[in-house]
C-alpha cells in the first residue's frame, strides 16, 4: 500500500510506536486512555515501554522481515526517538503512514541541514559552519570566533558528540577526540536561560503549542524544567509563534519541541533556536500532571486524526529528572504536597541515566 498523512484512527485501533525508553512507555499510557491499543518495536529485551504493552517485536531495526510482520499489526507508526535509520523509515512507510514523516526526519537528523531550514525561513540561530576536517575547522574558528561548539551532524543527545572549544586548545585533538567526518561548528551564545516550546500540529494543520518552559540543564542534562518560563508575554509569544512557523513548514503531525536561547540585545532580549527535536521531549514531562492535556495525548491525538486539545496550565509547574542515583530517593518524593512521581521502570541506575521524574504543581493564585 503506499502510506498517507489521510489517517483516521477509531478506538480499538493500533498504534505502532518505534522505540521502547520511557517516551515510547508513556506514548502508549497515553493511548490506552484514549481507548487505542499500542505495539512497541524495539531492538531492546529490557525495554521499559514493553511493561504497558500487550504486544511487543524486539528485533533489530534492520530486520526487515520482522519490520514488514509490524506493520502488518497496525494501523500508523510513529516514534520516540529521531535517529530513526532511513532503511526503517523508508520500509516502514511503503506499508503504513509513518507520523511524523520520513522527509521531516531527513532534515532534524542532521544539525547542519536543520540549521540551514531554520535559517531559510528567516529565524535567528547561532552563527555556523560545516566541518569536515581539520582545515576546515580552523577555518570556521577564523569566520565564527572562540569560544565556539563543535559539534557531530548526527546522532548527538544529552551533550554526546560534542565539546566547546576554547583559544589554545588543540585542534588535532579536538577533531581526533569528536571521531567524525562530518561536524558543524557553532558559535557559543552567552544566553541569559534556555526555554522549549512544546507544539502539536494535526494533519488539517491546527496548531497548538504549551505554555514556553525554562530548563536547567546539569552536566548537558536536562535536570528541571519550569513553566511557565520568566521570560515577558511577548518573548513568549515569539518563542511560540516560531515553533509553529517551524511546525507548519514541516507540515508536520505530531508534536515536536524547538530548542531556544533567550539572549540579551540593546533594544531587549530575543531568541535563537538551537535545537528541533520531531517528537515527544523531556520538556514536555510536567505536561502530564501540569496541564490539561499531556504531550503524549496530544500527539497520539495529532496521528490518529483526532482533534487536538487546548492545553490550560493548572497553576506553575516544575519537573525535576530523577537521573541515575536520584532514583534510589523516589520514595522522599511520595510525601511531598502537589508533586506526582513518576517511575520508568528501567534496571539498576547508571550515570546520566533518566530513571523517573516528579512534576510539583503549585496552583494558581487567586
Amino acid at each position: 500500500m503506499t502510506a498517507s498523512n489521510n489517517v483516521k484512527l477509531k478506538p480499538g485501533d493500533t498504534i505502532g510506536i518505534l522505540g521502547g525508553g520511557q517516551l515510547g512507555r508513556m506514548l502508549a499510557m497515553a493511548a490506552a486512555r484514549l481507548g487505542l491499543r499500542c505495539q512497541v518495536f524495539s531492538p531492546d529485551p529490557d525495554s521499559p515501554a514493553f511493561d504497558v504493552v500487550l504486544n511487543a517485536t524486539c528485533a533489530e531495526y534492520a530486520d526487515v522481515e520482522a519490520l514488514e510482520l509490524f506493520a502488518n499489526d497496525v494501523n500508523v507508526i510513529t516514534y520516540e526517538f529521531e535517529n530513526v535509520p532511513a532503511a526503517t523509515a523508508m520500509v516502514l512507510a511503503a506499508r503504513r503512514p509513518v507520523l511524523p514523516a520520513q522527509k521531516i526526519l531527513e532534515t532534524t537528523q542532521d544539525r547542519l541541514v536543520e540549521k540551514d531550514f531554520v535559517k531559510r525561513l528567516g529565524i535567528g540561530t547561532a552563527d555556523y559552519a560545516d566541518v569536515s576536517s581539520v582545515e576546515t575547522l580552523r577555518a570556521a574558528i577564523k569566520k565564527i570566533g572562540l569560544p565556539a561548539v563543535i559539534k557531530t551532524r548526527r546522532f548527538g543527545y544529552d551533550g554526546k558528540g560534542q565539546a566547546i572549544i576554547r583559544d589554545g586548545d588543540d585542534l588535532t585533538r579536538v577533531w581526533e577526540d569528536l571521531g567524525t567526518k562530518s561536524a558543524i561548528l557553532e558559535a557559543f551564545i552567552p544566553f541569559e536561560r534556555e526555554i522549549s516550546v512544546i507544539a502539536a500540529r494535526s494533519v488539517d494543520g491546527q496548531v497548538e503549542s504549551f505554555d514556553v518552559t525554562e530548563n536547567e540543564h546539569r552536566d548537558h542534562i536536562l535536570k528541571i524544567s519550569r513553566a511557565p518560563a520568566q521570560i515577558s508575554d511577548a518573548l513568549a509569544a515569539q518563542a511560540r509563534g516560531i515553533a509553529e512557523q517551524i511546525a507548519t513548514a514541516l507540515n508536520y503531525v505530531g508534536v515536536l519541541a524547538v530548542e531556544m536561547f533567550v539572549v540579551a540585545e540593546n533594544g531587549g532580549p530575543k531568541v535563537l533556536v538551537n535545537e528541533i527535536a520531531p517528537r515527544v521531549h523531556n520538556s514536555g514531562h510536567w505536561t502530564l500532571d501540569g496541564a490539561s492535556i499531556s504531550q503524549f495525548e496530544q500527539h497520539i491525538r495529532a496521528i490518529a486524526g483526532w482533534p487536538l486539545g487546548k492545553p490550560v496550565r493548572h497553576g506553575e509547574v516544575t519537573m525535576t529528572n530523577l537521573i541515575g542515583d536520584d532514583i534510589l530517593g523516589y520514595e522522599q518524593w511520595l510525601t511531598v504536597p502537589g508533586a506526582t512521581v513518576h517511575l520508568y521502570g528501567k534496571g539498576a541506575p547508571k550515570p546520566g541515566r533518566k530513571m523517573g521524574h516528579v512534576t510539583e504543581v503549585s496552583p494558581r493564585k487567586k
